[in-house]
């Protein structure tokens, strides 16, 4: 190899030394905080409107695998997960379908198995106080 191929793949290596931390480093809770985010993965519904988000899962960082519907399905451009002392929250945003940047910021409410939060309606700019409850599984009873 040529001296400046080395020095790439020295810049290379060094860069995801840093970027990537050793399993070794995580944080002594991390594998509860990282299971307590899984009480968000399922179909969660607005009674008042069927609008509904499925979350089928959670990456490392919070990072949501999750879609919108209503009733087409919809791409967030944004979808994470995280904690705020001990509660749960999700924050998704929706650039698709002319939602135009509109928001949801949820927290989980443990004693109703339901997502609280507001909805932020770019287009109109109006927040509106919303609720998603968990839809059950089909065939569950």
């Amino acid at each position: 190899m040529n001296r400046i191929a080395v020095r790439l793949a020295s810049a290379l290596a060094l860069a995801f030394a840093v970027a990537l931390p050793a399993p070794a480093q995580a944080p002594a809770g991390a594998a509860t905080a990282r299971a307590s985010l899984d009480v968000l993965k399922g179909s969660w519904v607005r009674p008042d409107g069927g609008y509904t988000i499925a979350i089928r899962g959670i990456g490392p960082d919070g990072r949501l695998d999750a879609m919108y519907f209503n009733p087409g399905q919809l791409p967030f451009a944004t979808a994470q997960a995280g904690h705020d002392g001990s509660r749960v929250r999700a924050f998704f945003e929706l650039r698709a379908g002319g939602y135009g940047g509109s928001t949801y910021e949820l927290t989980y409410d443990p004693a109703d198995d339901r997502l609280k939060g507001v909805y932020f309606q770019a287009v109109a700019r109006q927040r509106f106080e919303v609720a998603f409850v968990r839809k059950p599984m089909a065939g569950a009873k």
